[in-house]
């Protein structure tokens, strides 16, 4: 996987998540207790996850088909041209204080991104091996999760100086100068990915997003990627419920947004090693076996997580909240969600058929952010019900997760003697 190519794409998929963390977080602190606090009312977070998710419900369709038309690097240096004017917006958004404009420019944002997600997950078996898809998924799937939590991180650090807690003034053009510089840096990156084969680009197109969900959807039903998409998406509406309850430690726990973005970026890094384990235990396979183990380990760490009274331990600043019982549950449950989703996207991958594999991954992308769409519309309606402890909302997080698993599993019964006519034994790893 040591190629300029792979190295380039994870590279850039690195800062362009960074980036989307960044300005979601920011978004998120200062609707949640910063300079927009009650504007979109209590769980207003929800809205700003509503308005992260749609764009890629309503455009992976045809982002699919575009990168099954055209060059996958050509694609990415395009969207990722478009990411610092957008920043610019975001920036200037933030500059007069006016939660609309930045609202815009974080729909605007999620749009061009939703354009680089079947462009990038489509790259994958073109820059490695088929025998290296689990491990090249442990790697940026590890990537990502050290993007998110460098994006936490400064998300939290820039929020705290732009609207401080305290009634002191903030620094305006802070939140413009990170977004500007992380989205220039990806556009240089991308240009170092290697040239790629071109697409069909006599490819008619269909407009209509949910027409291309729809056949997609009926081809997958005729094997078991139907079921491996489902559960994908899956995870991310427990994913999306997660990420909207760890900002409120700020209220549960009464510690700063720097401080809570510590908790952020402890899951960030339980995910990515739990997905660079997942893909080292993988080797040169793809092992649904572990489908089943993370799904028991997110269970029994999301019901702690409810369950034991969260509390800080003894120290100081962020140790005491890396330190923390919450901490150590948000590390097991991020480690095995790695081991979740990472066979999972492999196997989407390792199975969609080539000239069409864009659009499969587009449809799954949809999915997957439907399910965090209604994670969000989940969370603000049942935010109120939950009063000052948040943290309860974990009990239906662990429910959700069990339920779900069982059903999954029981609907993949043989999904390994599938694998190995379809892709070979040698590329199955025996029982």
């Amino acid at each position: 996987m040591l190629n300029r190519g792979f190295m380039s794409l994870i590279t850039t998929q690195f800062f362009g998540a960074m980036n989307d963390n960044v300005l979601k977080g920011i978004l998120t602190f200062m609707v949640i207790d910063g300079a927009w606090s009650g504007d979109l009312g209590e769980g207003g977070q929800g809205i700003v996850g509503v308005c992260f998710t749609v764009p890629f419900i309503l455009l992976s369709a045809f982002a699919g088909q575009l990168a099954d038309s055209f060059s996958k690097r050509t694609v990415t240096l395009w969207v990722k041209a478009l990411e610092i004017p957008i920043a610019a917006l975001a920036g200037f958004g933030f500059y007069i204080g006016d939660l609309w404009v930045t609202l815009a420019a974080l729909v605007a944002l999620t749009c061009q991104s939703s354009f680089f997600g079947p462009a990038k997950y489509g790259m994958i078996p073109e820059l490695v091996g088929d025998d290296q898809l689990s491990r090249a998924n442990g790697a940026i799937n590890m990537l990502t999760n050290a993007a998110v939590i460098v994006g936490t991180l400064v998300a939290g650090v820039v929020s705290d100086r732009y609207s401080p807690q305290a009634e002191v003034s903030g620094i305006s053009w802070l939140p413009a100068a990170a977004l500007l510089v992380i989205a220039a840096l990806g556009f240089v990156s991308s240009w170092f990915l290697t040239d790629l084969k071109s697409g069909d680009k006599s490819m008619r197109y269909q407009w209509n997003p949910f027409t291309t969900y729809l056949c997609t959807i009926r081809e997958m039903a005729k094997t078991p990627l139907l079921m491996i998409m489902l559960a994908w998406g899956y995870f991310y509406l427990l994913a999306g419920i997660a990420l909207f309850i760890v900002p409120e430690y700020t209220k549960v726990l009464d510690i700063s947004r720097a401080e809570a973005s510590v908790l952020m970026g402890v899951l960030g890094i339980a995910i990515g090693v739990g997905c660079g384990v997942a893909g080292f235990v993988s080797g040169r396979h793809i092992e649904p076996r572990l489908i089943p183990v993370g799904a028991i380990g997110l269970t029994l760490f999301f019901f702690l997580l409810a369950y034991v009274p969260p509390s800080l331990s003894s120290g100081e600043g962020s140790a005491r909240i890396a330190f923390s019982n919450v901490s150590w549950f948000i590390l097991g449950a991020g480690f095995f969600a790695g081991f979740y989703i990472v066979p999972l996207q492999a196997l989407l991958q390792g199975l969609s058929p080539n000239a069409e594999r864009g659009q499969y991954l587009g449809t799954a992308n949809a999915v997957s952010f439907g399910f965090m769409t209604l994670a969000a519309v989940f969370y603000w309606r049942v935010r109120d019900y939950f009063g000052d402890q948040p943290q309860l909302i974990f009990f239906l997080c662990s429910a959700l997760m069990a339920v779900g698993a069982a059903f999954f599993m029981w609907r993949l019964t043989g999904i390994r003697q599938y694998l190995e006519s379809q892709l070979g034994v040698d590329k199955v790893e025996s029982q």
